[in-house]
């Protein structure tokens, strides 16, 4: 007897356009999202401007005869106040379309300001799913320069609202047209953040393909992901001008960025979130200390299923024989990597309860409920107690 096939749908991606140096490209990619535009509102970070990365772009498009606006006021996690500062410099700038430079905060930044500008109302508006999104935004580009994130490929936007809690906008309308991953860009990022942002990446793609909203149809781009990842992340850290293992890096965000999109996250995110919730704390780094305080305990849910179950082709992924090697292997990773196992010192003015309770927060709940195995009441006071024993 077969197996009756399992019924699953898959979100649209972007164009994708990889290579070293695809970047000068850009003045060409902007005609082709949009065709005509003479005005272009670059969102980057502010550190890629003092380093330099910023200036040869605006050469080249102000070259090719385009006028350039500049929002560069972003530092840390995104905000609320930052998008409606984008929108507000795009519709000021008559902007035709828009460039998004940076690491997950100026994608989802330029991500939702291109989306919203047209329509003239604040990010709080439309903040999860209060009202729904504006048709007719401007065409986006999105060019990252971490390899983490995944934020090119995905409709989730997340951003810190007025009193510091963590929000979200969700939309296929705030994808951009067109998606370009130049490894020539990541290269200037440091040893600690390439593992930062590295790890945040396998997370995302373990989480995809072993929650329970995981599925056939993107679970192999999930796996790609994980092996991507799996064999260079060490490589991108020690040997930072390696472009081979940059551009695998920058492959496997962005496909498990595509994972995310469709299955989303699971317990190592509901806990990097409550992190965030409490104090500012890199949601790369928050991850991977979340997966490692759960992944024994999640591999678990692999002993109920006959057929070896998901961690187990994610292991396998991983070029592992069992979903039992995972979390060893994992910690082993982290630990060659150079990354430190703890909090910020802000963290010390926090007890167990207080992360136990945001992680019970009901923004917090999706990630929860959609975990490989039930997250119970005694579980998150055990995870929350691992977790804060780092501050």
């Amino acid at each position: 007897m077969t197996a009756t096939p399992v019924p699953f749908s898959l979100n649209a991606v972007p164009e994708i356009h990889f290579g070293p140096g695809r970047s000068r490209a850009l003045a060409d990619d902007v005609q082709a999202v949009a065709p005509g535009a003479d005005k272009v509102l670059l969102v980057v970070d502010a550190a890629l401007v003092e380093l330099g990365v910023v200036a040869p772009i605006v050469q080249d498009l102000e070259a090719s005869g385009a006028t350039v606006g500049l929002y560069a006021d972003i530092a840390g996690e995104p905000k609320a106040a930052q998008i409606d500062a984008a929108a507000e410099a795009a519709r000021r700038l008559g902007a035709g379309a828009v460039v998004a430079l940076g690491g997950g905060s100026a994608l989802d930044i330029g991500k939702v300001a291109a989306a919203i500008a047209p329509a003239g109302e604040a990010a709080l508006h439309y903040a999860l799913a209060a009202q729904p999104l504006p048709a007719g935004g401007l065409p986006a580009i999105c060019l990252p320069t971490t390899a983490g994130t995944g934020s090119e490929l995905s409709a989730t936007n997340i951003f810190t609202g007025p009193k510091g809690k963590k929000l979200w906008i969700w939309g296929q309308e705030t994808k951009p047209r067109r998606v370009v991953l130049d490894p020539e860009l990541t290269l200037s990022l440091p040893p600690q953040l390439t593992a930062w942002t590295g790890l945040d990446a396998f997370v995302h793609a373990l989480e995809a393909c072993t929650n329970r909203r995981a599925n056939p149809g993107n679970s192999p781009t999930c796996h790609k992901a994980l092996a991507l990842v799996a064999g260079a992340l060490e490589t991108a850290v020690t040997q930072p001008g390696n472009l081979e293992a940059r551009g695998a890096m920058l492959l496997g965000s962005a496909f498990a960025g595509i994972g995310i999109d469709n299955c989303g996250t699971a317990v190592a995110h509901n806990i990097s979130h409550a992190l965030a919730g409490l104090a500012p704390v890199h949601h790369g780094l928050a991850t991977a200390l979340g997966l490692e305080a759960t992944l024994a305990w999640s591999v678990e849910a692999d002993a109920q299923e006959a057929d070896g179950g998901s961690f187990a082709a994610a292991a396998r992924a991983c070029g592992l024989k069992s979903a039992e090697e995972l979390p060893a292997w994992y910690s082993d990773l982290m630990t060659r990597c150079g990354v430190a196992r703890r909090l910020p010192e802000a963290f010390r003015s926090f007890d167990n309860a207080a992360l136990a309770a945001e992680m019970r927060a009901a923004e917090n709940r999706p990630m929860r409920l959609a975990s490989a195995r039930e997250v119970t009441e005694a579980d998150i006071d055990r995870f929350s107690g691992a977790i804060m024993a780092l501050a």
